[in-house]
């Protein structure tokens, strides 16, 4: 290890300061396996949420806006959007509390039933920059004026559905939004035309998106916009037939069991080529670059963008019990690749100031070896390498990098002791967040100030040339 990593490494040590949590214990956080000495990405503490909040059972995406310095997680536990500066690393503000639907479990009643996600909320959330757009359990967008008054900006706008808006992406001006319904049967995707920078809201949504290719779709994740390309790319866990007779649904109840043995697909959208009302996108067209895309040996959640026009797909046990890796695919050519050694991820976020990739891996493979599983953030650089996991409280799903500070933020999950059922079964959690109550855990990666301006010219070279 280079004397250069040796201090800096000392440095995240000494800034791992104790933290306030509970009813006024102090506790030291970034302690445990959570907090490896020998990782390059470095836990460099925990931010609280404030006295008297529930602690975290139940949340979903985030997302970080570099330029405001702000760190958002869909928090359903406290039916809220919470709001992180990310230059003082503390919490700022809930936006919305009371606004979304919050945790609604499979039993009413019953505080120890786990959660149903399908119809709690707020779930997905992204920014550009004062709109603030989240989906929610009753599947309904809504938005938010980030400097205005904590209320809605207007009536929320529904999809259609009867279950939660989940994930979304934004153009890169901000003018359109795409949302996913993923728990509906069959899922669809909504497009809407968003704010851009004005500075009042008038979103409207100008089609519906589903997928007709003749085969079983039973649900659809995370969009991505890629600039270069002008298309959203959308994560899709099982296609029907993709490869011939595999099994699109699972039934524990069969005999034997039937487990699903289909691999998913990529749904390319042009947003300038759609039908008002609805539409529906059919097999892949290479000559339009729109449509379904079949991959191999990946169920994808999560989606991001990379280097050189390429696409990270979080592929996950959850879609695929036979799914070992990640897919890295090229969005001009479809040309493919897979980073061994990390699996089970659902969010993703790719990192421009570092040039890294981060996956929040909830069921990436123990140590014992698949198909037991175990919650890691994955740490991959430019050129589809994993350079290494750092341990994380179980069910950890989602991550959001601030390009700017190099700052890496994971959500940690409160033990089972303290929230029942879906809570952190491990130590982990605790010993990052220095308490039990969860936390969002900030972690950091130091980089070569020399060799960073260089990749960093080179990123923004290639932004230029999208």
């Amino acid at each position: 290890m280079s004397a250069r990593f040796t201090f800096r490494n000392s440095i995240a040590a000494m800034l791992a300061a104790p933290a306030l949590v509970g009813a006024g214990t102090a506790y030291a956080a970034c302690t445990g396996p959570g907090a490896p000495a020998n990782t390059e990405t470095k836990c460099l503490t925990a931010v609280q949420l404030p006295q008297g909040s529930a602690p975290l059972r139940s949340y979903d995406i985030s997302w970080v806006n570099p330029h405001r310095a702000e760190y958002y997680l869909a928090d359903r536990s406290n039916a809220a959007i919470d709001i992180i500066d990310t230059h003082n690393r503390t919490f700022k503000r809930f936006l919305g509390k009371g606004l979304f639907v919050g945790v609604k479990l499979n039993n009413a009643g019953k505080p120890n039933e786990a959660v149903n996600n399908d119809i709690s909320g707020p779930d997905g959330v992204v920014t550009h920059g004062r709109w603030l757009y989240a989906g929610d359990g009753d599947s309904t967008l809504k938005v938010f004026d980030l400097d205005g008054p904590d209320a809605l900006a207007q009536q929320p706008l529904s999809t259609g559905g009867s279950t939660r808006v989940d994930e979304m992406a934004l153009t890169a001006d901000g003018e359109m939004l795409l949302t996913v319904n993923n728990a509906e049967d069959p899922p669809f995707a909504n497009l809407f035309a968003a704010n851009g920078d004005r500075n009042h809201s008038s979103v409207r949504e100008i089609t519906k998106i589903t997928i007709d290719i003749g085969a079983d779709i039973p649900a659809i994740e995370q969009p991505t916009w890629d600039p270069k390309t002008e298309r959203f790319y959308v994560s899709v866990p099982v296609v029907g037939g993709n490869p011939k007779d595999c099994i699109s649904r699972a039934d524990p109840k069969a005999t034997p069991p039937k487990v699903v043995t289909c691999d998913g697909g990529l749904l390319v959208i042009d947003p300038t080529n759609v039908t008002m009302g609805s539409m529906a996108l059919g097999a892949f067209d290479a000559t339009k670059n729109v449509g379904l895309v079949k991959l191999s040996d990946c169920g994808p959640n999560g989606a991001t963008v990379g280097p050189h026009d390429n696409l990270m797909l979080g592929c996950t046990q959850a879609n695929n019990p036979a799914n070992r890796s990640t897919l890295v695919i090229n969005a001009t050519t479809k040309h493919f690749s897979h980073v061994n050694g990390i699996v089970g991820s659902d969010e993703v976020w790719f990192n421009k100031g570092d040039g890294r990739y981060y996956t929040a891996s909830n069921r990436n493979c123990a140590p014992a070896g698949c198909p037991a599983q175990a919650a890691v953030l994955g740490v991959i650089d430019g050129t589809s390498v994993l350079i290494e996991t750092v341990p994380q409280s179980s069910g950890s799903h989602s991550v959001a990098a601030d390009s700017k500070r190099n700052l890496i933020f994971v959500p940690q999950s409160a033990p089972t002791a303290t929230v029942g059922n879906g809570g952190d079964t491990t130590a982990v959690g605790a010993g990052i967040c220095g308490g039990t109550n969860g936390c969002i855990g900030v972690f950091v990666h130091h980089v070569d100030h020399d060799r960073d301006d260089q990749d960093r010219d080179d990123r923004d070279r290639d932004d230029h040339d999208h």
